[in-house]
């Protein structure tokens, strides 16, 4: 591998995938939308090369990959899906569409190695059990979301069936947290107003934490050692909201909130976000689509890790480190 591309390069999981291979020597095309948002998330760093684009526009950037040994796909619609209102028809047009011309745009360009970002809303199990890459979700099971990224590795194992010559393997994050988090995603919107302390109370759920930096190593590594077709969870740790924000309390000396908020408040206070996000057009803070996932996932975040342990060796750090490291990069960028 001497040449990677890589797609959402300024996102969380991308720009942390991005120092990782060129930490590795590898030189890295960086797919973004805009260049002085690269230039504020990497600066100068050699062997980088800033492509502007728009994965609503593959042909736009197609050239580009020619010369690729591998292609990291990491881009995503996905926070704007949980800002209220109805968003399928670009979810479609990302995450499943673009998706689709995207490999084929690398294969026409002589990539042979594709690396899909894939989620943990693709598999499903019983409240408690320990889930694994074989317990596909019922599409009957999906919110808008999830659906779209099920029609996104749909896309994917449909051109490796139609391409025996084409390799592509999945890698299947949590909740990623880590530094780097310029966009903020949702996440890092949590870490900044826990730290704001403008938090209400602490909502209900379970989660799988994961460190983006993690996850950009099983991406990696999937591209290194992965069996073609194959999905690898990257899903992290299995928490309790209630015992994450003790942790934060401890790493950041900043107080949890004492009040638990039950989901029969969360509904109420998300129905009069999602009229002030019509009226306003900024996304809601609290979502029904919110709500639905927190309650629908809550006791399903436990996934098993021994294909990825065993096959890519991926491990997870602390949660304790992946928000102490969260932290001080939002403090070091004045974002809090």
């Amino acid at each position: 591998m001497q040449t990677a591309f890589v797609t959402g390069a300024t996102g969380l999981l991308g720009n942390n995938l991005v120092r990782l291979l060129l930490e590795r020597g590898v030189a890295v095309r960086a797919l973004a939308r805009s260049r002085t948002k690269a230039e504020s998330q990497f600066g100068q760093i050699p062997g980088l090369e800033i492509i502007e684009g728009d994965m609503q526009d593959v042909a736009g950037f197609a050239l580009a990959l020619a010369g690729c040994d591998v292609v990291f796909h990491t881009a995503a619609y996905f926070r704007e899906s949980y800002g209220g209102g109805k968003h399928w028809a670009m979810l479609k047009r990302i995450n499943v569409d673009a998706t689709a011309g995207l490999i084929a745009a690398a294969h026409a360009g002589g990539v042979r190695r594709f690396i899909h970002t894939s989620s943990i809303a693709v598999v499903n199990g019983p409240r408690g059990a320990l889930i694994d890459e074989s317990m596909t979700r019922d599409p009957r099971d999906a919110d808008d979301y999830y659906r779209s990224k099920m029609q996104s590795d749909a896309v994917v194992q449909a051109f490796l069936r139609d391409h025996p010559e084409m390799f592509a393997a999945f890698v299947m994050p949590g909740w990623m947290h880590g530094p780097g988090d310029l966009g903020p995603t949702a996440a890092g919107q949590f870490t900044l107003d826990y730290l704001k302390r403008v938090l209400p109370g602490t909502p209900p759920g379970t989660f799988a934490f994961v460190d983006a930096r993690d996850v950009a190593f099983a991406l990696v590594a999937a591209a290194e050692k992965g069996r073609r077709g194959e999905h690898y969870l990257a899903a992290g740790h299995h928490i309790a909201m209630p015992d994450l924000v003790k942790i934060y309390a401890e790493v950041t000396g900043t107080p949890a909130p004492k009040r638990q908020i039950p989901v029969a408040v969360l509904w109420p206070i998300a129905v009069l976000q999602e009229v002030v996000a019509r009226i306003t057009r900024r996304p809601a803070l609290l979502s029904l689509a919110t709500v639905r996932t927190m309650r629908a996932e809550a006791e399903r975040t436990r996934f098993d890790p021994a294909k990825s342990r065993d096959e890519l060796g991926v491990t997870f750090r602390p949660i304790t480190e992946t928000i102490r490291d969260e932290v001080a990069w939002f403090r070091a960028r004045r974002m809090v």
